[in-house]
């Protein structure tokens, strides 16, 4: 089998999605429902779990193991994206029933960037090894200023090049319905719905300098690793629509995302002299995400079961 031919069947599959959901079934931009949500998600994780099964058939069950710890991964990291997507989404004060196109959107660029991430990294571990532990200290870093900072305390108002943006390109006080530019006194205008997806894809960049090098510590097969992320980017829309207001809840999140991105970075960093095996690697991701869950969930229970001056009561008390 020629090497270009898996990348062309599945950059056919993943563009017969996107057109399929872009131009027929999500033409009309219109408010998502719960239920949809969930069949949406569970339609993508289905999918996601079948390419696995696909891999495992076709390359072996060592290249499944990657892909499944991969996809987890990235998975994984997409959720803390969720709260950043929400907070654009509020700052931008874009209508409900236009946040989808805004997402389905911002996913296709975030295709194009993260493959050229991926591309670009093959390039430079295959040239200069040492780019690897560059990799594993850059995870090291950003764990540490996740754990001390979370991404979900961004201001989207103190972007730079937002600011930069609205300074060069002539935007127009109003949203004009589902539009990105109209014309108006024969000028090109954005429209605020353009600046919520330049913000969308501001904050994928973001999070693609950590969820690719991550990949990296998992495989450096560019195949396993652009399809990973592929359908953990397809997902996160319907992962949005279920899961922005419930992850509220998860408190501990951002810590437990921070422990993955510290753990894989040391992997990376130990790999020479210390082999962890990819089904530990996975199962080291998915106990540090349960435990983040649970005592989220419990401290969460803690609080409803207080009186509503509970805690103060307690301060003063006492």
């Amino acid at each position: 089998m020629a090497a270009w031919l898996p990348w062309v069947v599945f950059g056919l599959v993943v563009l017969a999605l996107m057109v399929l959901d872009l131009g027929v079934i999500n033409r009309a931009a219109r408010l998502i429902s719960l239920r949809e949500a969930v069949a949406w998600s569970a339609a993508w994780v289905i999918l996601s779990l079948a390419f696995c099964a696909g891999v495992y058939f076709w390359r072996g069950p060592i290249r499944a193991l990657d892909y499944l710890t991969c996809y987890v991964l990235e998975k994984s990291l997409s959720l803390d994206n969720i709260f950043v997507i929400a907070l654009i989404f509020e700052y931008a004060a874009v209508p409900s029933h236009l946040q989808r196109k805004v997402l389905s959107w911002g996913v296709l660029g975030a295709l194009v960037m993260r493959a050229t991430f991926i591309f670009a990294g093959i390039e430079l571990v295959a040239h200069f090894q040492w780019v690897f532990y560059v990799f594993g200290i850059f995870l090291l870093l950003s764990g540490t200023n996740l754990l001390r900072h979370p991404r979900r305390d961004l201001a989207p108002a103190r972007s730079r090049l937002l600011r930069l943006t609205q300074k060069l390109i002539p935007v127009t006080d109003l949203y004009e319905g589902p539009a990105f530019f109209v014309h108006r006194a024969g000028r090109r205008l954005a429209t605020p719905l353009f600046l919520a997806l330049l913000m969308i894809e501001l904050a994928d960049l973001l999070f693609a300098t950590d969820s690719i090098p991550a990949a990296f510590a998992v495989t450096q097969d560019p195949l396993i690793i652009y399809t990973s992320n592929v359908f953990a980017v397809l997902g996160l829309r319907a992962l949005y629509f279920l899961l922005v207001h419930t992850l509220q809840r998860f408190r501990y999140l951002h810590t437990g995302l921070s422990l993955v991105l510290m753990f894989v970075g040391a992997k990376m960093l130990v790999a020479r002299w210390v082999r962890i095996p990819t089904h530990w690697a996975l199962l080291t991701i998915l106990a540090i995400l349960v435990i983040a869950a649970l005592a989220s969930l419990h401290a969460d229970q803690r609080v409803q079961k207080l009186p509503p001056n509970g805690t103060r009561d307690e301060e003063s008390g006492s």
